[in-house]
């Protein structure tokens, strides 16, 4: 019998046309929308799917009627027809309310045997749509899926994680994502688009769904106050011989002091916040295994968070059978006030269940987790579970009037967005690196409780392999950021810079895309952010995308041998030339500069 696939896709702005208007308003009139690039790979392998099973391939999407363009480009990919869910009461709609909607539309025109998604989306990479519908639904979810084979009604899947290769099987109907290097992308020209008979679409209202409610009604979260993004940067774009350039490069750079070997003075870290305040306010952390750093980051946070609402932070620890004790007096030492030791496999659906059974009895304010594969999937089933907002991507956290506000970047990183949950918990996916690591303060023993996770099997973990280590890079005093213009044999070239520096590799979206590093190297709006010292951009353009994840870095250092790259207008310190030629220079200096 041939499979019965539902692809969701979704409509995006090409951010890299965005631009700023007088007064620094964004200028959105006159951008072209287009189906998201990740999206693409699940419709093509939709397609692929049902052609090779002979089954059917429908594509559906929630949004106005321009969204219908996107349609028409996946049934002209091979789709056998496409949904529009489209009505002015699901305006407003936020990740729950449209993960709703479409879960309400694939039980109307279903049933479904495999559903389909994008990976994330490049205008505001929270990936949570997918695991929210599976948690709706009450589905498996298979997230970052590159490699996929289906025999009969099993599922094995390789699944590229952050900075890891995961093998799962699962049983259908399942929910997956798509990775970048899943299959080839559905691209159809405006003529093939145009082609596509109009009774190949239907529509779906919110009356044909159901009551909802629907739109702002259902959303537990509201955009606030908008701010653009606005990294402002010395600009300097140095002249004369590339022997000169790298000269006052260096002499710049000492000045500001990213060359120092302080590593905490050059960051300007603060420390945790001692007191250990113990108000009624619960601010839980959930601690993903396996990621020490990650949970520091979040712990630091959560403590200055306590601090400002009288409350006291909980470290959610998941352990399995086997796995050490969690290390409670290094948690106090990072933020922790309180220990909660979820016992249990670390599947996400069985987290979600824990962590969705401890905030029903104790109700905290606030739950931060990491904006990991992991972590985000733990979140979206939690937040479909109790039905309370959710906020992905979080770049920086505040208090106001009491509400925790959750600033993330939209349209790609050109805005930075305040997003608000009605609800009384309210769940923060923080991007892991962005807050960076606060100095630790004096431990204390912590009391404990035990919470057990009971297993719900829709995921089988056959094996794990690392492809790098998240740490690194995010501990990194100093990266190197390469693009399209440093080919991956030419890697080598950089390796003098790189020993004199200590210095790390990084990549844009377009190296990762094609396997010439592995993606928990990427950088930006779609990939990590880091906090380095000094940042040195080498053959790359310098899109906004991408140096959005590089915004902490104290300076940046940009190498191209376009003068007018827009790269320089990015950076602090610019230096013209070809890089093959500027990096032993620069190397070579900095072997002898000051400290």
């Amino acid at each position: 019998m041939g499979l019965r696939i539902a692809v969701l896709i979704k409509q995006v702005p090409r951010v890299e046309e965005m631009e700023l208007g007088p007064g620094g308003v964004l200028n959105r009139a006159d951008v072209d929308l287009e189906m998201n690039p990740y999206c693409r790979r699940a419709v093509g392998k939709g397609v692929e799917l049902a052609k090779e099973t002979g089954g059917t391939c429908t594509v559906l999407t929630l949004g106005p009627a321009s969204a219908e363009d996107s349609l028409r480009e996946a049934i002209a990919w091979g789709a056998d027809r496409g949904v529009l869910v489209t009505d002015p009461a699901f305006a407003g709609s936020d990740t729950l309310a449209t993960s709703r909607a479409l879960a309400a539309a694939l039980t109307r025109i279903g049933p479904f045997d495999l559903i389909l998604v994008g990976r994330n989306s490049v205008d505001a990479d929270t990936g949570q749509v997918g695991p929210t519908i599976a948690e709706l639904l009450g589905l498996p979810f298979l997230g970052g899926v590159k490699r996929l084979e289906i025999n009969g009604a099993e599922i094995s899947a390789t699944s590229e994680s952050d900075d890891r290769l995961v093998e799962f099987s699962a049983t259908l109907p399942a929910v997956l994502s798509c990775a970048e290097r899943l299959c080839d992308p559905a691209k159809v020209d405006p003529a093939g688009r145009a082609a596509v008979a109009a009774e190949r679409l239907e529509r779906l209202t919110a009356a044909e769904l159901g009551p909802g409610p629907w739109g702002q009604a259902g959303s537990p979260t509201s955009v606030g106050a908008m701010r653009v993004y606005d990294d402002r940067r010395e600009g300097i774009r140095l002249e004369g011989s590339i022997g000169q350039q790298v000269r006052d490069a260096v002499r710049l750079l000492a000045e500001a002091g990213v060359l120092h070997t302080d590593v905490a003075d050059a960051r300007n870290e603060e420390p945790v916040p001692d007191g250990w305040v113990r108000g009624d306010v619960l601010i839980a952390v959930l601690i993903e295994p396996g990621r020490p750093r990650v949970a520091w980051e979040l712990l630091g946070a959560a403590a200055k968070l306590a601090g400002q609402r009288g409350g006291r932070v909980v470290a959610i620890a998941v352990t399995a059978p086997g796995d050490p004790e969690p290390d409670a007096y290094e948690l106090s030492c990072r933020g922790a006030d309180e220990l909660v030791v979820l016992r249990g496999g670390p599947a996400e659906s069985d987290v979600a269940g824990g962590l969705s059974h401890w905030c029903g009895q104790t109700r905290p304010w606030a739950v931060l987790v990491a904006g990991t594969m992991w972590g985000r999937e733990v979140a979206a089933r939690t937040a479909a579970r109790l039905g309370v907002g959710l906020v992905g991507d979080a770049v920086e956290l505040t208090v106001e009037d009491g509400r925790l506000i959750a600033w993330k970047p939209a349209f790609g990183g050109k805005v930075v967005a305040a997003i608000a949950s009605s609800s009384s918990t309210q769940l923060v996916t923080v991007r892991p690196g962005i807050l960076g690591l606060s100095i630790p303060r004096d431990g204390r023993p912590l009391g404990s409780t035990e919470l057990t996770a009971p297993s719900r099997g829709q995921t089988l973990l056959l094996s794990s392999q690392i492809e790098d280590e998240m740490d690194e890079l995010a501990a990194a005093d100093c990266v190197i950021g390469v693009g399209r213009g440093v080919a991956p044999e030419e890697y080598v070239q950089l390796d003098p810079l790189r020993r004199v520096l200590g210095a790390e590799l990084a990549a844009t979206r377009r190296v990762t895309d094609v396997g010439w590093l592995p993606r928990a190297r990427q950088l930006g709006i779609t990939g990590r952010s880091i906090a380095p010292r000094l940042y040195i951009a080498v053959g790359l353009s310098g899109k906004f995308n991408h140096l959005i994840g590089v915004r902490r870095s104290k300076r940046i250092l940009a190498i191209n041998s376009d003068p007018d790259a827009l790269v320089f207008s990015c950076a602090d310190v610019g230096i013209v030339g070809d890089w093959r030629e500027v990096v032993p220079v620069l190397a070579a200096a900095l072997e002898t500069a000051p400290r």
